[in-house]
């Protein structure tokens, strides 16, 4: 199988590119989710689901890399894989170093990632990473873990208990000996299988052979057609330990085998294909498969994906009972939802004009009309409303990216910064999402290294050693308001009036607070006392103002010296589509944003002078 392509039987060349978009994605949402969760960690004690959930996520990007031939990809996540296994079989502990490495890992395969799509950055050399990995998973496993721990599954090389079988296993020659690591993950998935272990080091001999050990309780003849997933059965050799090559004569997978290939099917299935792996001893067409039917495949793998771009897509992670999300997303590329928008635009302008067109007819007369009207005004209004609830995406979208930020930041600076984050269901529009990410980013950072003190400092002041930067996002009529406030040192108005005088700026002592804090927003304007990689250039705050006074938005900032800072943004929840007043002056007519109305008064002709 080549990097993009692979044989399809009568079907001839089966081009994989056309899938990529639907991996990079998919690959994109689990390493944040991935993110996530390793920040979530409480290292003391570490939550079984979050440990399955990150191994999930590690495994599911593997399986997607190596189906396309991204191995350097697929490489990395696979010792990933190692440790995470280790982790969540409480085999090792989860300690700082780890977490830090992990994280390290994502960034590098979200690098690695980007190259595949193209982009031109800088290539990085994976082996040093790889080998710490591995050493994590090495070096702590001689330390056995001492609270009570889940029993795990027999070591191939031990003495198997009654009723197993201690099986040597050569797998070869083969012309990619790499694929034969996949068969662990394959023991691994089935539960009650047994226990693959390699004894060749990981390295096939000088006739591309790999070699196993497992201890087992399946016939010969379905483990055979458990490795033939991955290569033909006439290059596998079982032979019991102590005793001469088994003959292995061709039988039905069991039960459990048979679902775990359906299930192997599946994963290949959820990007709307079936894939001829190398080695396999028959290619098949693919568009020959059909879906694998429910009946045969392990109860929690029993949904059956869609096609890739309207594919329904649940989350890996299960929801409470009676909450399943299966079937009810679909994805959409933003192209059509903004031409969906667009068109409604239109409808709603030419609703409007026949509207005022409808009010210079005798509603007596042409009260059908009228009606109609009526109902066109109403159903418009509806679909716009629904229409625009697409393009809708929750603040958790950009407050989920300020953890990992903050954890890097805090470290750099020696200080110790929690997040909280209040209403990260509130929802704002796709576009000012992406326009809001980079003010926000700076408004945290600058909350952090301005604002929160080193923990000395704070125990000295009488606060608590860690430092809290709250993000709060809320709806206040057609607008959202978007917080960032710190319980740090707050801004000193004396110092900002001095930095303002000495830059030549005109103030004066009699410059109310809201005037004199606005002076950060000034280009160049730094309080800083040196300049460093995190901030004291002078360049941001001025950035951040002329960036949401773009997006038709406002900032504004209160603080209390010695106690924290507040800075509010307020911005309209789209550019989309925005509602307007029509306002008469002389013979012209205005349109004026809905959003920026602050209040209206009806005059009566006494009332105007």
């Amino acid at each position: 199988m080549s990097d993009t392509q692979t044989q399809g039987g009568a079907g001839g060349a089966f081009d994989l590119s056309q899938f990529h978009g639907v991996f990079f994605e998919e690959a994109g949402e689990n390493l944040a989710d991935m993110e996530t969760l390793l920040l979530a960690i409480d290292e003391a004690c570490a939550d079984d689901e979050a440990l399955n959930a990150i191994f999930r996520c590690a495994h599911s990007i593997k399986g997607g890399a190596a189906t396309f031939g991204f191995q350097d990809v697929a490489s990395l996540t696979h010792v990933m894989e190692t440790l995470l296994d280790k982790l969540r079989r409480h085999e090792l502990t989860v300690t700082t170093r780890m977490i830090d490495t992990l994280l390290e890992s994502g960034d590098v395969l979200k690098h690695l990632l980007s190259r595949h799509q193209g982009s031109t950055g800088e290539l990085i050399d994976c082996s040093e990473l790889v080998e710490r990995i591995g050493a994590l998973a090495r070096g702590a496993a001689a330390a056995p873990v001492a609270a009570p721990v889940a029993p795990s599954r027999p070591a191939a090389a031990a003495a198997a208990a009654p009723g197993e079988r201690v099986l040597d296993i050569a797998v070869g020659p083969m012309d990619e000996p790499q694929l034969a690591s996949h068969l662990a993950d394959l023991f691994d998935e089935i539960p009650g299988l047994g226990k693959l272990e390699s004894i060749d080091g990981g390295q096939a001999d000088a006739q591309r052979i790999r070699r196993f050990r497992v201890v087992t309780t399946a016939a010969d003849g379905d483990l055979l057609d458990l490795f033939s997933f991955h290569v033909s059965r006439d290059q596998v050799t079982i032979t019991p330990v102590g005793g001469q090559p088994a003959v292995a004569a061709p039988a039905a997978p069991a039960p459990v085998v048979a679902a775990a290939l359906a299930g192997k099917d599946e994963e290949n299935a959820s990007y709307g294909f079936f894939v001829d792996l190398p080695g396999q001893a028959e290619a098949v067409p693919a568009t020959a498969i059909a879906p694998v039917p429910q009946a045969i495949v392990a109860p929690e793998r029993a949904a059956v994906p869609a096609p890739p771009v309207a594919r329904a897509k649940a989350p890996e992670r299960a929801s409470t009972p009676g909450n399943n999300l299966e079937g009810s997303t679909i994805r959409v590329p933003i192209e059509k939802v903004d031409q969906l928008i667009n068109l409604v635009g239109e409808l709603v302008i030419t609703q409007a004009m026949l509207a005022q067109t409808g009010r210079g007819l005798d509603p007596v007369a042409h009260q059908a009309m009228a009606a109609g009207l009526g109902d066109l005004e109403r159903n418009t209004r509806m679909l716009q409303e629904s229409v625009m609830a697409i393009r809708m995406i929750p603040m958790a979208m950009v407050f989920n990216r300020f953890p990992r930020m903050l954890r890097d930041l805090a470290a750099k600076l020696g200080k110790q910064v929690e997040l909280q984050t209040i209403g990260e269901d509130t929802e704002l529009d796709k576009g000012m999402i992406e326009k809001i990410t980079d003010p926000l980013t700076h408004l945290v950072r600058n909350a952090a290294d301005h604002g929160i003190e080193l923990p000395e400092v704070r125990i000295a002041a009488g606060k608590p050693a860690q430092g809290t930067v709250t993000l709060a996002a809320a709806h206040q009529g057609g607008s959202i308001v978007i917080e960032v406030r710190d319980d740090g040192r707050g801004l000193n108005r004396g110092k900002l009036l001095a930095k303002a005088a000495e830059r030549g700026l005109p103030v004066s002592a009699s410059m109310s607070d809201q005037e004199v804090y606005g002076l950060i927003f000034e280009p160049g304007f730094s309080t800083a006392a040196e300049v460093t990689d995190v901030s004291g250039r002078g360049v941001g705050m001025d950035v951040v103002k002329r960036n949401i006074t773009g997006l038709g938005g406002s900032v504004e900032i209160d603080s209390t010296e010695g106690e924290g800072m507040r800075v509010a943004v307020r911005l309209p929840l789209t550019l989309a589509i925005m509602d307007g007043m029509s306002v008469g002056v002389a013979d012209e007519t205005y349109i004026v944003p809905l959003a920026s109305v602050v209040e209206s008064i009806h005059l009566s002709a006494d009332d105007i002078k």
